[in-house]
């Protein structure tokens, strides 16, 4: 039982509290009862939850310190850890180990408590005479106690109070209260260095000085509470009210619970409910930032300037003083030269008033906005002035901004950075959704192409460790740069934005995007997969497609509910092997794939068969699920056109194959030359259509394509251009809403075609038997003359004259039916024709006149002559 006790979670903590102060059980009570307090409360850390961030990290600090052996350990181990599903919160384990490995002599980069000048914001009444904060290197006093502290620093400094004003180092926090460590404030600590991460995390007001050991349970009550803590923020001077912390409220509400009234909240007998007193004001929640406390250390610098002055007077009128009569009249202390001394500190006073006022409710890159716009004036040390301040509020910008783009890290817990990251998306969505630009935190002196190459920059970064798996550290893609050691090398760095920092991101763009694009090309074959894309699903590997169609011809005339897809693939795997696709990339050929749609009643295969490519990883970033369903799109109206061409090609070869064997059938030549006449209409308008298709849309199109992508910069660029593409292929096959009715036009005629396929198979079919029974009619009257009896007697003579009777009443019918489908088919041309003509795009207007290039549809209806004159008076004045 013992050994249990030993390892139980208030043994181990006593346990760690005692090692890191160095002190025994009984001096640590008051730490252990914070540290309780911490670990079951709901803090958060000031950096995003993300477990990859973490272990680089860590690596990158073992890299630091010469230790590559242990970091590439590391990197096994965290890997197998990955693998098992013994931890829940690895990211919470991987957080403290590398919290500490950090050394707490160093001053932190983590935004800690600095105090109270940078927890606030700025004060409603910043432009009036400032408040005197406490020293961060004690805890805060009452205004009496600060009085008494003021007057001490006084005397003994022989000054007017200027050291009692307090100034933060931006880098971190002060030294840290010895009375929270000792527990009673009167014994000091043998070694400074230990203990000071855990006194970072106890707040600088403290804990009540009485608090009671861990084992002890406060009485319950408001007249029981400790007395020590300060339940508000005390009265400045002039301030008519006092904000209530957060933590009154807690305990307030603490006692509302136990229907006990508390000092805040209390019983409202008319409402019979709880609430709180209207006169007090709440508590502002909002973060100020790093920007802001720069802000503010920059207006403590110049005060204290001004205090120095105001130390300066009073030293001087405390020697004239003492030195009475003695002093002469020249170097007398009057108001004429107090007015004098004064003057310039007056109209610097004035012009921070008036910057508090104009940069108050801001924050981050807006307020440095703010500061620089401030800065346009024609007084050079009003200028001089607002540029000092402008380094020091730009220098946690620039720090955000040298860590994003030569590490990739965007540790922005204040949301002050113009780049914003939603840690929501999943990787797949990385590139598009992730990240983004806040505009409203976009520095003025920062142009837009600028922050979006600053964006671009630190997204490849996470996109290459992310996504592409790249391990490669970003010191090896591009030189680190020094980031800014101090305000001024921030202020330096700005008035040269076109110069140095202009040629800092674009050497950091240049290198980062090339690199990104290098690894997409090389490792991911991304234009191997464009290719692949132009090849299959826009039928741009022609043998592959022809032998294709051969194949599936007999599984896709079935209907669509007996296709399976097993068997498709199967005829998909023989087409490839059969053609020049078999030569292509095995990492290309294993995602071709067929799909089927969705049915319909009455479809056939050909309405849903559709071939399909899968894309994942890197490449699924630039062929989305958006892209590849425009692809589907454009593959079903190309796979229909190519049908259509298939058709026609069945068509002719069945007319060329049978003209010679129904010479002997004169009562059918007129059918067969409407026949002819109809399917030379579709031949020729079918051909240009899909040379219009294959070379003015598809051609012209990916030319254009790969040019822009062999010059593309950046890995957006690529996908801005596909893009482009897309939506150029969808709005030029007339796949767009705008369209529309153009591509009705068109799907009744491809109808009418098959329509015409059906028609002429059966008359063909018909003929042909007819053809069939006359031979065999003739052979038998040949074959009984030959046996020296009558050829046919009078029976067979009748029945057989009585059925080519028959058969010629059958071809006004045919002709009549061909004659409606040529009627129907001429019509629906001739609307197609019309809406070409009255469209926009001057490629339809041209392909409408290659569709009529003889006039034979325009003299056949009116309303296209109009058009055609006015399309070519267009053409005569554009040439």
């Amino acid at each position: 039982m013992a050994a249990l006790d030993q390892k139980s979670p208030n043994v181990l903590l006593q346990s760690l509290c005692c090692r890191i102060t160095g002190k025994s059980e009984a001096d640590v009570a008051h730490q252990f009862q914070y540290a309780v307090r911490v670990i079951g409360s709901n803090y958060a850390p000031t950096i995003e939850r993300d477990e990859f961030l973490v272990s680089e990290k860590i690596k990158k600090e073992l890299l630091k310190q010469r230790r590559e052996a242990d970091a590439a350990l590391f990197s096994e181990l965290h890997r197998k850890l990955q693998t098992q599903g013994v931890l829940k919160h690895r990211w919470s384990i991987l957080y403290l180990l590398l919290s500490l490995c950090e050394d707490p002599r160093k001053p932190s980069s983590r935004v800690g408590s600095y105090g109270t000048v940078f927890a606030q914001a700025l004060p409603c009444d910043a432009h009036s005479t400032p408040f005197y904060y406490a020293r961060p290197q004690s805890l805060s006093l009452s205004y009496p106690e600060r009085s008494v502290l003021a007057a001490h620093n006084a005397s003994s400094m022989g000054t007017s109070g200027i050291s009692s004003l307090g100034v933060y180092p931006v880098n971190g926090p002060g030294p840290s209260p010895q009375s929270l460590l000792t527990g009673s404030g009167a014994q000091p600590v043998t070694d400074p260095t230990r203990g000071s991460r855990l006194a970072w995390a106890l707040p600088l007001s403290g804990s009540p000085s009485g608090a009671a050991p861990p084992t002890s349970r406060p009485p319950v009550g408001p007249a029981s509470a400790p007395p020590a803590r300060p339940l508000h923020r005390q009265r400045r001077d002039g301030d008519g009210s006092a904000e209530i912390s957060e933590a009154a409220l807690v305990r307030d509400i603490l006692y509302v619970f136990q229907g006990i009234d508390g000092k805040f909240i209390k019983m409202c007998a008319p409402e019979n409910c709880y609430k709180i007193d209207s006169k007090v004001p709440l508590f502002s929640t909002e973060a100020f930032g790093l920007v802001g406390q720069s802000f503010c250390a920059s207006l403590h610098q110049e005060l204290k300037e001004y205090y120095r002055l105001l130390s300066v007077l009073h030293a001087q009128l405390q020697v004239e003083d003492d030195q009475g009569v003695n002093v002469g009249v020249d170097s007398t202390l009057t108001l004429r030269r107090l007015l004098v001394w004064t003057y310039d500190p007056k109209i610097r006073l004035k012009t921070l008033a008036a910057l508090v006022d104009y940069c108050q409710g801001r924050k981050g890159g807006e307020l440095a906005s703010a500061v620089h716009a401030y800065g346009k004036t024609g007084d050079p040390h009003m200028r001089a002035l607002v540029q000092h301040i402008l380094g020091l509020v730009s220098h946690p910008i620039l720090n955000f901004l040298y860590r994003w783009i030569y590490d990739g890290e965007l540790e922005d817990t204040y949301h002050e950075f113009f780049v914003a990251s939603d840690p929501t998306v999943k990787t797949d969505r990385l590139w598009h959704d992730k990240y983004s630009l806040r505009k409203s935190m976009i520095p003025s002196f920062i142009t837009m192409d600028q922050a979006r190459k600053v964006l671009l920059i630190g997204k490849s970064i996470n996109f290459l460790h992310q996504v592409c798996h790249d391990r490669t550290p970003p010191g090896k893609i591009l030189p680190a740069s020094k980031s800014t050691d101090s305000p001024k090398d921030a202020a330096e760095l700005f008035t040269d934005l076109e110069g140095a920092f202009q040629s800092k991101i674009d050497a950091a763009y240049f290198e980062t995007s090339k690199y990104l694009l290098d690894v997409l090309n090389k490792n991911y074959q991304l234009l191997d997969h464009l290719q692949a894309m132009r090849r299959y699903l826009l039928l741009g590997q022609g043998d592959f497609i022809r032998h294709l169609m051969d194949l599936l011809k007999p599984e896709l005339a079935r209907a669509a509910t007996t296709l399976y897809q097993h068997n498709l693939t199967g005829i998909l795997e023989t087409a490839v092997r059969a053609t020049n696709a078999q030569f292509d990339s095995p990492e290309i050929l294993k995602r071709l794939d067929v799909r089927l749609l969705e049915v319909s009643p009455g479809d056939t295969g050909w309405d849903v068969f559709s071939l399909d490519y899968h894309v994942d990883g890197p490449i699924a970033t630039v062929f989305t699920r958006e892209c590849m369903s425009h692809y589907l799109r454009v593959f079903n109206f190309l796979w229909r056109a190519k049908r259509m061409e298939y058709i026609l090609t069945d068509i002719w070869k069945s007319q060329m194959c049978n003209a010679k064997l129904l010479k002997s059938m004169p009562e059918l030549s007129g059918v067969l030359h409407q026949c002819h006449v109809l399917a030379s209409e579709m031949v020729h308008f079918i051909h240009q259509m899909q040379y219009y298709i294959t070379f003015e849309v598809l051609e012209c199109s990916w030319d254009e394509l790969w040019n822009k992508v062999q010059q593309a910069q950046d890995l957006d660029h690529i996908i801005a251009a596909h893009d482009v593409f897309l939506d150029t292929i969808i709005s030029r096959c007339l796949l767009d809403s705008n369209s529309r009715s153009l591509l009705n036009q068109l799907r009744a005629v491809f109808d009418q075609i098959i329509e015409f396929q059906n028609a002429q198979d059966t008359l063909y079919r018909s003929a042909l038997e007819e053809l069939q029974l006359r031979v065999q009619y003739e052979d038998n009257k040949r074959q009984r003359e030959q046996e020296g009896e009558w050829g046919v007697t009078a029976e067979q003579e009748a029945a057989e004259n009585k059925r080519v009777q028959e058969f010629k009443d059958t071809i006004p019918k045919m002709c009549s039916q061909l004659r409606l489908l040529t009627h129907f088919y001429q019509g629906i041309v001739q609307e197609f024709l019309r809406l070409l003509m009255t469209s926009s795009d001057e490629s339809l207007q041209f392909l409408s006149f290659r569709l009529d290039f003889n006039e034979h549809y325009k003299a056949r209806d009116p309303r296209l002559r109009p058009s055609l004159g006015a399309t070519r008076g267009r053409r005569s004045s554009n040439i």
